[in-house]
């Protein structure tokens, strides 16, 4: 399963993450991702479901291999911009 927590403010942040990753810290040379619960862990959604919200979605904060997968498959993000920190891919994409 996967976790999406949207964020609302000046611009809609909506945060996707591999269920597993959740309250996990991994870190790479000077760069470190902390999957936290405040920020990633929102309703527990199916990949059918993560499609539709990832489609809606003009922010998107992407983390796990399940998550980006998606995202890339979709169109949504270019493997070439995915970064692995410690081990864990994560990538961003903005569209207007």
């Amino acid at each position: 399963m996967i976790f999406v927590k949207v964020h609302k403010g000046l611009r809609e942040v909506v945060a996707i993450c591999d269920k597993e990753l959740i309250g996990k810290v991994f870190s790479e040379g000077k760069y470190e991702l902390k999957v936290g619960e405040f920020f990633y862990k929102g309703k527990e959604v199916s990949e059918d479901e993560v499609k539709e919200i990832m489609l809606n979605a003009t922010n998107l904060n992407i983390v796990g291999e399940r998550s980006i997968n998606i995202a890339i498959k979709l169109g949504l993000v270019n493997e070439k911009n995915v970064l692995s920190i410690g081990g864990v891919r994560h990538a961003q994409s903005i569209t207007c």
